[in-house]
């Protein structure tokens, strides 16, 4: 199994120690001579009992160049969570263990609904539906993970490691990993012997519930050479936000809504009873079933089948007028998030090459059910009379309050062919074939309870809009890198290229019946082929775009010693195009990252410390951004240049034979290097020059990325008794962001303020169980991960009449409060 980068291994022929506090430690060892020699022994002490305990680091086994290899060999900047340091930090989720990682950052709205962002390469993309497609690539194991809504919320029991490779990995991993890619990689089966484990915990959210885990894991060998791994869980997170008891007037039907659980109905007052204490609880249940067969020396053949299903209900956002913590919604929330996947891979040897062959099918359901009377509200009621527009039968006046059902299916199939010569020639070559399609399903229902048959989109009934396309990816590539060593074991020359073929599409119906809008260009009145489209009334566009390119990387290596490297890398990646999901915009062009980074990784004091990092510049060309437009319906433009600047470095120490330091730091200057005016011109080029009219001027801060974020940990080993006994701390400080990159709708949203948190946990080992005690964000830190509107911002601040308002209603996505919890884990 592999070890984590900061294990320590202890010169003493036992497998496990019974470790001391130090003091005692010492004392211990020097009494020992004294004791010999009273006892009248006339041979020479024990010289195990006398050596003083050596630290060192352990060695971290990777990869991530599509070749297993230490850590310390590789010319990448790699962050790795083995899998002690997972169990240690509590980490089960997405959130977990991103804020660990300081090249990355995030934006959260649920479980497996969350953008990824590496060296500030971020403009703040919502991730909605037909929106663009990542910039980060997420790998389970061998095979792409990656959708646009976000990538799978994997929960992270019986996991070797997380390996994060920050900056472009055009050239091996392709379109999905233009500013770097995150690969987690499960502990397979064994056929060494059997092996099982399970853990049991509880926790308590302040100001919410109570949570629980349940978790297990089963490795069984059935011949020499063949064994399977069984792996199940059960999470019940507990809510912490109050969907808070109110009312909501709409001036144009002259009624009013309310979510109170005693509301009595009358002719212009419409119950709602959605209000709920700790309503934002979630329940995952998944499973992993894994067969490994050694069909003789060179060949094997891995099979995995895993899947998960999430219920998240509530919401996690709040909104800072209603109180904190809190929000007032007028209609039940849900979301479900169920998936599956069926991966093999096949590994083996021709003549003295390495092939691998990895196939995965991914299908993915995802189900939400969302309040959006927010809209209803502000962009329907306030600046315009569409409100006067919602009727019943009777021609009569209704509650014009709006949710949405959305459904998003995903089918992936990917295959990727590889071959590696041997990792000892000096001349070393690793290349292959790589072919993915996914197809995304995609339906919206924007509802209105009681809504006229003839404004509802035809055979759809209380719909007030429809949106139901269907996008398709296809990629296809071959890649390779070529290393050449000038000097053995001192001086390397890498060359790398990508040739890739892409293809993007997306068609079907969308907006309004032709009762409600005779007269659009788009729905029911801008049909193109009278057929039905999966259910809706007709296509009403269907387009495409086709694009091929190449994609380059060039590395020089120098290992200064065997355990000090310097390296300089150019590298490259890219984002696909596509279609906008309003069929009328105009499609948006691929955008490319270019980065040059000198690095160095280096170990010290005879493998007791390691400090590794990289400096380097990035230029984003032509990069694609997202905004709100009519309608709600997201819009993706072109939007000019910018470069980002930065330092990252990490540190690992085994200080003492017990006591573990680690941390790292990554610093960032991302900013526009074009102005951004908004609009391209005929050809999809984005304009720079609008006088006064700049959206967002050249020198901008890229959003979601702070200049500064950190992190550091402390743990503590000492033996009481039999007992193995640890203390550990944890800390994460994320800096200042800008919400989002327009300088006018930033000013109504506001910065995401820095924050600081604390996690702290204790505990004891002793022969094959645990049992610790943990608290996470001791001191119960409100951190601002994300801030969005139901509409526009600047839409919202236009009409902003209601007073606790000014700036339109804003919400804001917080981390967990305080939450202490008990884990107990036992293994066979």
């Amino acid at each position: 199994m592999m070890q984590r980068h900061t294990s320590i291994q202890r010169n003493t022929p036992r497998a496990r120690l019974h470790r001391l506090p130090l003091a005692a430690a010492i004392c211990f060892a020097m009494s020992m001579p004294a004791f010999a020699q009273d006892a009248g022994q006339t041979q020479p002490p024990d010289t195990t009992q006398t050596k003083p305990r050596v630290a060192t680091l352990g060695a971290v086994t990777v990869t991530a160049q599509k070749r297993t290899e230490n850590l310390q060999k590789v010319p990448i900047s790699i962050q790795v969570l083995g899998t002690e340091k997972i169990e240690q930090l509590h980490i089960s989720n997405f959130d977990d263990y991103v804020k660990y990682l300081p090249s990355v950052a995030y934006q959260s709205a649920g479980p497996g609904f969350s953008e990824i962002y590496m060296r500030g390469v971020a403009s703040g993309g919502d991730g909605n539906h037909s929106g663009s497609r990542p910039s980060v690539g997420v790998y389970l194991d061998e095979q792409p993970v990656t959708t646009v809504t976000g990538p799978l919320d994997i929960h992270m029991y019986d996991i070797a490691r997380v390996e994060v490779l920050v900056g472009p990995q055009g050239t091996l991993y392709g379109a999905s990993a233009e500013s770097g890619a995150l690969r987690i990689i499960t502990n397979k089966p064994d056929a060494s012997g059997f092996a099982a484990n399970y853990s049991v915990g509880i926790d308590s959210v302040a100001h919410g519930g109570i949570g629980h885990v349940v978790e297990g894991m089963v490795n069984i060998p059935i011949s020499k050479s063949a064994a399977i791994r069984l792996v199940g869980w059960h999470e019940h997170d507990a809510g912490y936000i109050d969907n808070k008891e109110g009312t909501r007037s709409y001036p144009s039907w002259g009624g009013t809504v309310s979510n109170a659980r005693n509301c009595t109905s009358a002719s212009l007052l419409v119950c709602m009873p959605a209000a709920k204490k700790n309503y934002n609880t979630n329940d995952i249940d998944g499973a992993r079933a894994a067969l490994k067969v050694d069909l003789n020396d060179d060949w094997s053949i891995n099979g995995t089948v895993m899947g998960q299903n999430v219920v998240a209900n509530g919401n996690i956002a709040t909104d800072p007028a209603i109180g904190d913590l809190a929000v007032t919604h007028f209609y039940p929330e849900r979301t479900s998030d169920r998936w599956w996947q069926a991966a093999l891979t096949v590994q083996g040897k021709i003549g003295n090459f390495d092939l691998t062959y990895a196939y995965a099918h991914l299908k993915r359901n995802q189900v939400e059910h969302n309040d959006y009377s927010d809209y209803s509200f502000w962009y329907d009621q306030l600046p315009y009379s569409y409100g006067t527009y919602i009727y019943d039968n009777s021609g009569a006046l209704i509650n014009p309050s709006q949710y949405i059902i959305g459904k998003d299916k995903y089918a992936m199939n990917s295959h990727e062919l590889r071959l590696a010569s041997p990792k000892e020639d000096r001349l070393r070559v690793v290349g292959g074939l790589f072919w993915e399609k996914s197809v995304h399903d995609i339906e919206q229902r924007y509802m209105i309870n009681g809504i006229a048959d003839s404004i509802s989109v035809t055979g759809w009934p209380s719909t007030l809009w429809l949106t139901e396309q269907v996008r398709t990816d296809r990629d296809e590539a071959v890649f390779g890198e070529l290393s050449y060593d000038f000097i053995p074991d001192t001086l390397t020359a890498t060359v790398g290229g990508r040739y890739f073929r892409a293809d993007n599409s997306l068609g079907g119906f969308y907006g309004f019946s032709s009762g409600y809008s005779p007269s659009s260009t788009y729905g029911e009145a801008g049909c193109i082929s009278p057929q039905p489209f999966h259910g809706a009334p007709c296509l009403d566009f269907n387009k495409n775009v086709k694009e091929t390119g190449s994609l380059g990387k060039a590395n020089l290596t120098w290992n200064i010693t065997p355990t000090k490297m310097l390296y300089l890398t150019r590298s490259e990646g890219y984002r696909p195009g596509g279609i906008n999901r309003r069929g009328s915009l105009p499609p948006y062009k691929s955008d490319y990252l270019t980065s040059y980074e000198f690095g160095w990784k280096t170990t010290w004091f005879g493998n007791r410390l390691s400090l590794n990092g990289s400096v380097f510049q990035q230029d984003w060309k032509d990069f694609q951004f997202s905004i709100l437009g009519a309608n709600g319906l997201t819009e993706i433009k072109n939007a000019n240049q910018a470069r980002i600047r930065g330092l990252e470095t990490e540190l690992n120490w085994a200080a003492t034979y017990n006591l573990e330091l680690s941390g790292g730091v990554a610093f960032y200057d991302a900013k526009l290097t074009a102005n951004y005016c908004g609009f391209t011109d005929a050809s999809g080029t984005p304009v720079t020059n609008c006088p006064g009219a700049e959206l967002a001027p050249t020198g901008t801060q890229l959003p979601v990325t702070p200049k500064f974020k950190g992190n550091f940990i402390a743990r503590y080993t000492f033996d009481v008794g039999e007992n193995e006994v640890f203390i550990q701390g944890a800390m994460v400080h994320v800096g200042e962001r800008r919400s989002d990159l327009r300088k006018l709708e930033n000013s109504l949203t506001g910065n995401l303020a820095a924050y600081t948190t604390m996690d702290v946990s204790a505990g004891f080992h002793k022969n094959g169980w645990s049992v610790d005690a943990y608290v996470n964000n001791l001191f119960d830190k409100r951190g601002q991960l994300y801030k969005y509107a139901e509409c526009a911002e600047a839409v919202c601040a236009a009409h902003g009449v209601v007073p606790q308002y000014p700036n339109g209603q804003v919400y804001t996505v917080t981390n967990q409060p305080r939450t202490f919890g008990v884990r107990f884990k036992q293994d066979f």
